[in-house]
Protein backbone atom coordinates (compact mmCIF):
# COMPACT_ATOMS: atom_id res chain seq x y z
CA UNK A 1 0.00 0.00 0.00
CA UNK A 2 1.45 3.61 -0.46
CA UNK A 3 2.49 5.89 2.02
CA UNK A 4 1.09 9.50 1.73
CA UNK A 5 2.51 11.85 -0.33
CA UNK A 6 4.78 13.72 2.35
CA UNK A 7 6.86 10.56 2.78
CA UNK A 8 8.54 10.06 -0.90
CA UNK A 9 7.32 6.67 -1.10
CA UNK A 10 4.26 6.15 -2.94
CA UNK A 11 2.63 6.97 -6.10
CA UNK A 12 0.70 10.09 -4.49
CA UNK A 13 2.85 13.06 -6.42
CA UNK A 14 0.70 14.63 -9.12
CA UNK A 15 1.77 14.08 -12.88
CA UNK A 16 3.43 17.54 -12.77
CA UNK A 17 5.05 16.96 -9.85
CA UNK A 18 6.74 14.55 -10.78
CA UNK A 19 8.01 16.01 -14.07
CA UNK A 20 9.52 18.82 -11.54
CA UNK A 21 11.11 16.12 -10.05
CA UNK A 22 13.08 15.26 -12.65
CA UNK A 23 13.30 18.55 -14.16
CA UNK A 24 16.41 19.33 -16.24
CA UNK A 25 17.56 22.62 -17.71
CA UNK A 26 19.22 23.49 -21.48
CA UNK A 27 21.53 26.41 -22.11
CA UNK A 28 19.04 27.78 -25.18
CA UNK A 29 16.36 28.30 -22.49
CA UNK A 30 18.22 31.91 -22.60
CA UNK A 31 17.65 31.82 -26.51
CA UNK A 32 14.64 31.02 -26.21
CA UNK A 33 13.50 33.80 -23.37
CA UNK A 34 14.99 36.27 -26.06
CA UNK A 35 13.26 35.32 -28.74
CA UNK A 36 9.96 35.66 -26.80
CA UNK A 37 11.37 38.90 -25.22
CA UNK A 38 11.94 40.34 -28.41
CA UNK A 39 8.62 39.42 -29.64
CA UNK A 40 6.34 41.02 -26.99
CA UNK A 41 8.97 44.25 -27.53
CA UNK A 42 8.24 44.32 -31.00
CA UNK A 43 4.44 43.91 -30.97
CA UNK A 44 4.12 46.58 -28.21
CA UNK A 45 6.09 48.78 -30.71
CA UNK A 46 3.71 48.37 -33.03
CA UNK A 47 0.62 48.48 -30.69
CA UNK A 48 1.29 52.61 -29.91
CA UNK A 49 3.43 53.56 -32.39
CA UNK A 50 0.54 55.74 -34.06
CA UNK A 51 -0.60 57.12 -30.97
CA UNK A 52 2.42 59.69 -30.08
CA UNK A 53 1.81 61.25 -33.99
CA UNK A 54 -1.74 60.84 -34.42
CA UNK A 55 -2.47 64.07 -35.79
CA UNK A 56 0.43 63.65 -38.42
CA UNK A 57 -0.60 60.71 -39.28
CA UNK A 58 -4.31 61.58 -39.67
CA UNK A 59 -3.13 64.51 -42.02
CA UNK A 60 -1.01 61.66 -44.14
CA UNK A 61 -3.85 59.17 -44.64
CA UNK A 62 -6.84 62.12 -44.66
CA UNK A 63 -8.16 60.00 -41.30
CA UNK A 64 -9.85 61.39 -38.47
CA UNK A 65 -8.75 61.00 -35.25
CA UNK A 66 -11.24 58.74 -33.93
CA UNK A 67 -10.41 56.42 -36.58
CA UNK A 68 -6.28 56.66 -35.43
CA UNK A 69 -7.54 55.93 -32.19
CA UNK A 70 -8.97 52.58 -33.58
CA UNK A 71 -5.87 51.70 -34.60
CA UNK A 72 -4.78 51.63 -30.94
CA UNK A 73 -7.98 50.29 -29.64
CA UNK A 74 -8.16 47.38 -31.70
CA UNK A 75 -5.79 45.71 -29.30
CA UNK A 76 -7.95 45.78 -26.39
CA UNK A 77 -10.80 44.70 -28.35
CA UNK A 78 -9.70 42.10 -29.56
CA UNK A 79 -7.79 40.66 -26.55
CA UNK A 80 -10.75 40.09 -24.69
CA UNK A 81 -12.24 37.24 -26.94
CA UNK A 82 -9.25 36.25 -28.13
CA UNK A 83 -7.53 35.71 -25.09
CA UNK A 84 -9.50 32.74 -24.32
CA UNK A 85 -8.25 31.39 -27.46
CA UNK A 86 -5.10 32.26 -26.89
CA UNK A 87 -4.94 30.43 -23.08
CA UNK A 88 -6.37 27.11 -25.52
CA UNK A 89 -3.87 27.32 -27.64
CA UNK A 90 -1.24 27.53 -25.28
CA UNK A 91 -1.93 24.85 -23.03
CA UNK A 92 -2.72 22.31 -25.30
CA UNK A 93 -0.92 23.25 -28.73
CA UNK A 94 1.90 23.95 -26.46
CA UNK A 95 4.39 27.19 -26.22
CA UNK A 96 6.66 26.51 -29.02
CA UNK A 97 3.65 26.45 -32.05
CA UNK A 98 1.83 29.78 -29.76
CA UNK A 99 5.46 31.14 -30.33
CA UNK A 100 5.84 30.95 -33.79
CA UNK A 101 2.08 31.65 -34.75
CA UNK A 102 2.55 34.69 -33.02
CA UNK A 103 6.08 35.54 -34.93
CA UNK A 104 4.07 35.20 -38.12
CA UNK A 105 1.29 36.94 -37.30
CA UNK A 106 3.54 40.02 -36.21
CA UNK A 107 4.75 39.40 -39.18
CA UNK A 108 1.98 39.92 -41.86
CA UNK A 109 0.53 42.50 -39.78
CA UNK A 110 3.77 44.96 -40.05
CA UNK A 111 3.47 44.25 -43.61
CA UNK A 112 0.24 44.59 -44.21
CA UNK A 113 0.14 48.23 -42.62
CA UNK A 114 3.15 49.11 -44.29
CA UNK A 115 1.50 48.95 -47.58
CA UNK A 116 -0.82 52.38 -47.83
CA UNK A 117 3.09 54.14 -47.83
CA UNK A 118 3.68 52.07 -50.62
CA UNK A 119 3.58 52.74 -54.00
CA UNK A 120 0.80 50.18 -55.40
CA UNK A 121 -2.62 52.79 -55.27
CA UNK A 122 -4.13 51.00 -52.03
CA UNK A 123 -7.57 53.12 -52.20
CA UNK A 124 -8.18 52.50 -48.32
CA UNK A 125 -5.60 52.93 -46.63
CA UNK A 126 -7.30 52.60 -43.07
CA UNK A 127 -8.53 49.46 -44.00
CA UNK A 128 -4.98 48.26 -44.36
CA UNK A 129 -3.93 49.99 -41.29
CA UNK A 130 -6.48 48.47 -38.98
CA UNK A 131 -6.17 45.24 -40.35
CA UNK A 132 -2.81 45.10 -40.16
CA UNK A 133 -2.80 46.14 -36.33
CA UNK A 134 -5.67 43.67 -35.90
CA UNK A 135 -3.46 40.97 -37.12
CA UNK A 136 -0.87 42.62 -34.50
CA UNK A 137 -3.67 42.75 -31.63
CA UNK A 138 -4.04 38.21 -32.24
CA UNK A 139 -0.16 37.93 -32.06
CA UNK A 140 -0.36 40.20 -28.69
CA UNK A 141 -2.74 37.89 -27.04
CA UNK A 142 -0.28 35.13 -27.54
CA UNK A 143 2.57 36.08 -26.37
CA UNK A 144 1.65 38.74 -23.37
CA UNK A 145 0.71 34.83 -21.62
CA UNK A 146 3.87 33.31 -22.71
CA UNK A 147 6.49 34.29 -20.17
CA UNK A 148 4.97 32.94 -16.81
CA UNK A 149 4.53 29.32 -19.46
CA UNK A 150 8.23 29.68 -20.61
CA UNK A 151 9.76 30.19 -17.15
CA UNK A 152 7.78 27.24 -15.58
CA UNK A 153 8.83 24.51 -18.92
CA UNK A 154 12.31 25.77 -18.85
CA UNK A 155 13.68 27.79 -15.97
CA UNK A 156 14.61 25.78 -12.64
CA UNK A 157 12.79 26.93 -9.99
CA UNK A 158 15.34 29.70 -8.54
CA UNK A 159 15.20 31.45 -11.98
CA UNK A 160 11.90 30.86 -12.92
CA UNK A 161 10.99 35.30 -11.41
CA UNK A 162 13.96 36.38 -13.40
CA UNK A 163 12.83 34.78 -16.42
CA UNK A 164 9.39 35.69 -16.09
CA UNK A 165 10.36 39.31 -14.88
CA UNK A 166 12.60 39.52 -18.61
CA UNK A 167 9.49 38.10 -20.39
CA UNK A 168 7.17 40.67 -19.06
CA UNK A 169 8.82 43.91 -18.86
CA UNK A 170 9.94 43.21 -22.70
CA UNK A 171 6.42 44.68 -23.09
CA UNK A 172 6.24 47.65 -21.20
CA UNK A 173 9.92 48.44 -22.43
CA UNK A 174 8.65 48.55 -26.20
CA UNK A 175 5.96 50.83 -25.08
CA UNK A 176 8.24 53.26 -23.76
CA UNK A 177 10.62 52.77 -27.16
CA UNK A 178 7.12 53.60 -29.54
CA UNK A 179 6.66 56.66 -27.26
CA UNK A 180 10.07 57.83 -28.01
CA UNK A 181 11.04 56.98 -31.31
CA UNK A 182 7.76 57.67 -33.17
CA UNK A 183 8.00 61.31 -32.59
CA UNK A 184 11.90 61.66 -33.06
CA UNK A 185 11.41 60.02 -36.99
CA UNK A 186 7.99 61.62 -38.17
CA UNK A 187 8.18 64.96 -37.82
CA UNK A 188 5.72 65.99 -40.82
CA UNK A 189 3.43 64.11 -42.68
CA UNK A 190 6.33 63.10 -45.47
CA UNK A 191 7.87 61.27 -42.69
CA UNK A 192 5.18 58.89 -41.74
CA UNK A 193 6.54 56.04 -44.18
CA UNK A 194 9.97 56.03 -42.45
CA UNK A 195 8.09 55.12 -39.21
CA UNK A 196 6.44 51.98 -40.98
CA UNK A 197 10.41 51.65 -42.15
CA UNK A 198 9.53 51.78 -46.27
CA UNK A 199 13.64 52.70 -46.08
CA UNK A 200 15.26 49.82 -47.72
CA UNK A 201 18.80 51.29 -47.45
CA UNK A 202 18.18 52.06 -43.84
CA UNK A 203 17.05 48.49 -43.11
CA UNK A 204 19.77 46.90 -44.59
CA UNK A 205 22.20 49.11 -43.08
CA UNK A 206 20.55 48.64 -40.20
CA UNK A 207 20.53 45.03 -39.67
CA UNK A 208 23.84 44.25 -41.50
CA UNK A 209 26.09 46.90 -39.11
CA UNK A 210 23.91 46.15 -35.76
CA UNK A 211 25.20 42.85 -36.39
CA UNK A 212 28.67 44.03 -36.85
CA UNK A 213 27.79 45.75 -33.62
CA UNK A 214 26.79 42.77 -32.30
CA UNK A 215 29.82 40.51 -33.10
CA UNK A 216 32.23 43.34 -32.15
CA UNK A 217 30.83 43.26 -29.33
CA UNK A 218 31.13 39.64 -28.12
CA UNK A 219 34.59 39.45 -29.79
CA UNK A 220 35.82 41.91 -26.78
CA UNK A 221 33.63 40.11 -24.71
CA UNK A 222 34.67 36.90 -25.15
CA UNK A 223 38.32 37.23 -26.11
CA UNK A 224 39.71 35.97 -23.05
CA UNK A 225 37.85 32.71 -22.20
CA UNK A 226 38.55 31.99 -26.14
CA UNK A 227 42.21 32.55 -25.83
CA UNK A 228 42.57 30.81 -22.28
CA UNK A 229 41.75 27.76 -23.72
CA UNK A 230 44.59 27.44 -25.66
CA UNK A 231 46.95 28.02 -22.73
CA UNK A 232 47.16 32.15 -23.51
CA UNK A 233 47.68 34.24 -20.44
CA UNK A 234 45.00 36.70 -19.29
CA UNK A 235 47.46 39.71 -20.24
CA UNK A 236 47.71 38.67 -23.60
CA UNK A 237 44.45 38.86 -23.89
CA UNK A 238 44.07 42.30 -22.88
CA UNK A 239 47.08 43.30 -25.00
CA UNK A 240 45.01 42.01 -27.73
CA UNK A 241 42.08 43.35 -27.33
CA UNK A 242 43.88 46.96 -26.45
CA UNK A 243 45.43 46.56 -29.90
CA UNK A 244 41.88 45.72 -31.30
CA UNK A 245 40.45 48.76 -29.90
CA UNK A 246 43.95 50.87 -31.01
CA UNK A 247 43.60 50.22 -34.72
CA UNK A 248 40.32 50.62 -34.65
CA UNK A 249 40.45 54.52 -33.29
CA UNK A 250 43.76 55.14 -35.73
CA UNK A 251 42.05 53.62 -38.61
CA UNK A 252 38.56 55.69 -37.80
CA UNK A 253 40.44 58.62 -37.72
CA UNK A 254 42.50 58.12 -40.91
CA UNK A 255 39.31 56.66 -42.48
CA UNK A 256 37.37 59.78 -41.37
CA UNK A 257 39.71 62.23 -43.11
CA UNK A 258 39.64 60.42 -46.36
CA UNK A 259 35.58 59.88 -46.55
CA UNK A 260 35.75 63.65 -45.63
CA UNK A 261 37.78 64.34 -49.02
CA UNK A 262 35.96 62.40 -50.95
CA UNK A 263 33.00 61.36 -49.92
CA UNK A 264 32.91 58.02 -50.39
CA UNK A 265 31.05 56.66 -47.71
CA UNK A 266 29.56 53.54 -48.80
CA UNK A 267 32.29 52.50 -51.07
CA UNK A 268 34.29 52.73 -47.67
CA UNK A 269 32.12 50.80 -45.21
CA UNK A 270 31.44 48.24 -47.90
CA UNK A 271 35.44 47.70 -48.59
CA UNK A 272 35.85 47.73 -44.84
CA UNK A 273 33.74 44.77 -43.80
CA UNK A 274 34.63 43.01 -46.52
CA UNK A 275 38.48 42.75 -44.88
CA UNK A 276 36.74 42.27 -41.40
CA UNK A 277 35.22 39.16 -42.84
CA UNK A 278 38.45 37.64 -44.08
CA UNK A 279 40.21 38.60 -40.21
CA UNK A 280 37.53 37.51 -39.00
CA UNK A 281 37.37 33.74 -40.60
CA UNK A 282 41.70 33.90 -40.04
CA UNK A 283 41.14 34.58 -36.17
CA UNK A 284 38.37 31.69 -36.00
CA UNK A 285 41.05 29.44 -37.67
CA UNK A 286 44.52 30.67 -35.88
CA UNK A 287 42.38 31.24 -32.04
CA UNK A 288 41.98 26.95 -31.93
CA UNK A 289 46.17 26.89 -32.05
CA UNK A 290 48.10 27.29 -29.32
CA UNK A 291 51.60 29.01 -29.63
CA UNK A 292 50.14 31.76 -32.23
CA UNK A 293 51.15 34.71 -30.50
CA UNK A 294 52.12 36.97 -32.94
CA UNK A 295 50.03 35.69 -35.51
CA UNK A 296 46.70 37.02 -32.53
CA UNK A 297 48.18 40.26 -32.16
CA UNK A 298 48.10 41.12 -35.76
CA UNK A 299 44.68 39.40 -36.31
CA UNK A 300 43.23 41.40 -33.94
CA UNK A 301 45.29 44.78 -34.77
CA UNK A 302 44.00 43.99 -38.13
CA UNK A 303 40.30 43.37 -37.38
CA UNK A 304 40.00 46.55 -35.31
CA UNK A 305 41.33 48.37 -37.80
CA UNK A 306 39.49 46.94 -40.63
CA UNK A 307 35.75 46.71 -38.52
CA UNK A 308 35.70 48.94 -35.73
CA UNK A 309 36.89 51.82 -37.97
CA UNK A 310 34.04 52.14 -40.24
CA UNK A 311 31.56 52.94 -37.36
CA UNK A 312 31.93 56.70 -37.80
CA UNK A 313 31.14 56.25 -41.88
CA UNK A 314 28.06 53.38 -40.92
CA UNK A 315 26.55 56.02 -38.56
CA UNK A 316 27.16 59.26 -41.43
CA UNK A 317 25.32 56.82 -44.01
CA UNK A 318 22.82 56.03 -41.47
CA UNK A 319 21.67 60.08 -41.83
CA UNK A 320 22.69 60.50 -45.14
CA UNK A 321 20.18 57.34 -46.18
CA UNK A 322 16.94 58.41 -43.89
CA UNK A 323 17.58 62.51 -44.35
CA UNK A 324 15.55 64.74 -42.85
CA UNK A 325 15.25 61.98 -39.87
CA UNK A 326 16.82 63.76 -36.93
CA UNK A 327 20.61 62.40 -36.17
CA UNK A 328 19.99 61.06 -32.85
CA UNK A 329 16.94 59.16 -34.43
CA UNK A 330 18.98 57.49 -36.99
CA UNK A 331 22.10 56.93 -35.41
CA UNK A 332 20.20 55.53 -32.34
CA UNK A 333 18.42 52.96 -33.58
CA UNK A 334 21.06 51.20 -35.59
CA UNK A 335 22.93 51.06 -31.96
CA UNK A 336 19.96 49.90 -30.27
CA UNK A 337 19.40 46.96 -32.91
CA UNK A 338 23.19 46.18 -32.49
CA UNK A 339 23.01 45.72 -28.81
CA UNK A 340 20.15 43.56 -29.53
CA UNK A 341 21.79 41.54 -31.98
CA UNK A 342 24.59 41.22 -29.86
CA UNK A 343 22.90 40.03 -26.69
CA UNK A 344 21.60 37.19 -29.55
CA UNK A 345 25.25 36.43 -30.99
CA UNK A 346 26.51 35.95 -27.73
CA UNK A 347 24.05 33.60 -25.91
CA UNK A 348 24.57 31.81 -29.56
CA UNK A 349 28.15 31.31 -28.93
CA UNK A 350 28.41 30.69 -25.05
CA UNK A 351 25.31 28.21 -26.06
CA UNK A 352 27.51 26.40 -28.66
CA UNK A 353 30.45 25.44 -26.60
CA UNK A 354 31.06 22.27 -25.14
CA UNK A 355 33.44 20.65 -22.17
CA UNK A 356 36.27 18.88 -23.23
CA UNK A 357 37.40 15.68 -21.00
CA UNK A 358 40.74 15.51 -22.63
CA UNK A 359 43.78 16.94 -20.29
CA UNK A 360 44.59 20.41 -21.71
CA UNK A 361 47.03 23.18 -21.35
CA UNK A 362 44.25 25.53 -20.68
CA UNK A 363 45.09 28.89 -18.32
CA UNK A 364 41.46 28.96 -17.62
CA UNK A 365 40.92 29.47 -13.73
CA UNK A 366 37.15 29.21 -13.66
CA UNK A 367 38.16 25.52 -11.82
CA UNK A 368 36.03 23.45 -14.20
CA UNK A 369 36.98 21.67 -17.70
CA UNK A 370 38.61 23.67 -20.95
CA UNK A 371 35.78 24.74 -23.25
CA UNK A 372 35.84 24.22 -26.70
CA UNK A 373 34.92 27.65 -28.94
CA UNK A 374 35.83 25.60 -32.93
CA UNK A 375 32.23 25.97 -33.65
CA UNK A 376 31.01 29.26 -31.75
CA UNK A 377 33.95 30.41 -33.80
CA UNK A 378 33.19 29.47 -37.03
CA UNK A 379 29.55 30.73 -36.48
CA UNK A 380 31.17 34.13 -35.75
CA UNK A 381 33.13 34.23 -38.58
CA UNK A 382 29.99 33.20 -40.78
CA UNK A 383 27.81 35.97 -39.66
CA UNK A 384 30.34 38.12 -39.87
CA UNK A 385 30.80 37.25 -43.20
CA UNK A 386 26.81 37.13 -44.23
CA UNK A 387 26.36 40.35 -43.03
CA UNK A 388 28.74 41.50 -45.29
CA UNK A 389 27.82 39.71 -48.51
CA UNK A 390 24.80 41.10 -48.01
CA UNK A 391 25.29 44.91 -46.98
CA UNK A 392 27.59 44.61 -50.58
CA UNK A 393 25.55 43.40 -52.25
CA UNK A 394 22.01 45.37 -51.41
CA UNK A 395 22.89 48.14 -49.91
CA UNK A 396 22.41 50.89 -52.40
CA UNK A 397 21.46 54.94 -51.35
CA UNK A 398 21.68 58.11 -52.38
CA UNK A 399 23.46 60.88 -50.52
CA UNK A 400 20.20 62.73 -49.08
CA UNK A 401 21.60 64.99 -47.11
CA UNK A 402 24.62 66.31 -48.59
CA UNK A 403 22.04 66.40 -51.72
CA UNK A 404 19.58 68.70 -49.81
CA UNK A 405 22.81 70.79 -48.32
CA UNK A 406 23.69 70.93 -51.88
CA UNK A 407 20.47 72.37 -53.32
CA UNK A 408 20.20 74.83 -50.60
CA UNK A 409 23.05 76.43 -49.86
CA UNK A 410 25.21 77.92 -52.65
CA UNK A 411 28.56 78.13 -50.19
CA UNK A 412 29.11 74.12 -50.41
CA UNK A 413 32.30 72.79 -51.38
CA UNK A 414 32.13 71.60 -55.22
CA UNK A 415 33.61 67.99 -54.11
CA UNK A 416 30.67 67.47 -52.16
CA UNK A 417 28.07 68.57 -54.70
CA UNK A 418 29.92 65.86 -57.50
CA UNK A 419 29.61 63.15 -54.60
CA UNK A 420 25.88 63.95 -53.93
CA UNK A 421 24.72 63.90 -57.47
CA UNK A 422 26.91 61.10 -58.20
CA UNK A 423 24.83 59.01 -55.58
CA UNK A 424 21.10 60.30 -56.89
CA UNK A 425 19.42 60.21 -59.83
CA UNK A 426 17.89 63.85 -59.23
CA UNK A 427 20.81 67.16 -60.24
CA UNK A 428 21.39 69.42 -57.33
CA UNK A 429 19.49 72.94 -58.14
CA UNK A 430 21.37 76.14 -59.12
CA UNK A 431 21.63 79.24 -56.68
CA UNK A 432 19.46 82.10 -57.91
CA UNK A 433 21.42 85.08 -60.38
CA UNK A 434 22.41 87.74 -57.97
CA UNK A 435 20.69 91.37 -58.96
CA UNK A 436 24.10 92.82 -60.15
CA UNK A 437 27.62 91.26 -61.10
CA UNK A 438 30.04 93.00 -58.99
CA UNK A 439 32.53 91.53 -61.79
CA UNK A 440 31.52 93.42 -64.70
CA UNK A 441 30.10 96.94 -63.17
CA UNK A 442 28.89 99.37 -66.22
CA UNK A 443 28.42 102.84 -65.97
CA UNK A 444 25.38 105.01 -66.36
CA UNK A 445 25.44 108.42 -68.37
CA UNK A 446 26.69 110.37 -65.24
CA UNK A 447 29.38 107.66 -65.08
CA UNK A 448 28.68 105.92 -61.45
CA UNK A 449 28.61 102.58 -61.20
CA UNK A 450 25.70 100.40 -62.00
CA UNK A 451 26.48 98.17 -59.09
CA UNK A 452 26.67 100.77 -56.62
CA UNK A 453 23.27 101.98 -57.32
CA UNK A 454 21.92 98.19 -56.82
CA UNK A 455 24.18 98.15 -53.52
CA UNK A 456 22.34 101.41 -52.91
CA UNK A 457 19.09 100.04 -53.03
CA UNK A 458 19.54 96.57 -51.67
CA UNK A 459 20.83 98.54 -48.54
Amino acid sequence: MSGPAGDGQGAAETPTLGALRGHRVYARRWVFLLVLSLLSFSNATLWLSFAPVANTVAQRFVLSTEQINWLSLVYLVVSIPFGVVSIWVLDFAGLRWATVLCAWLNFAGSVLRSLPCMEIGTQDPFAFLMGGQSLCALAQTLVIFSPAKLAALWFPEHQRATANMIGTMSNPLGILVANLLSPALVKNKEDVPLMLVRNKAYVILAVCFGGGIGIFSSFLALLEQVLCVKGYSNEFAGFCASLFIGFGVLGALVLGLYVDRTKHFTEALKIGLCLTSLVSVAFALVSQLPGQTHALAVICSLFGLFGFSVAPVAMELAVECSFPVGEGAATGLVFVLGQAEGVLIMVLLTTLTVRRAEPSFSTCRDGQGPLDWMVSMLLMAGLCTCFSCFLVLFFHTPYRRLQAEASMSPSIQEDACAAAEDHTPYPAATPEPLPWDPTTPSTDATGSSEAAHSWGRLS
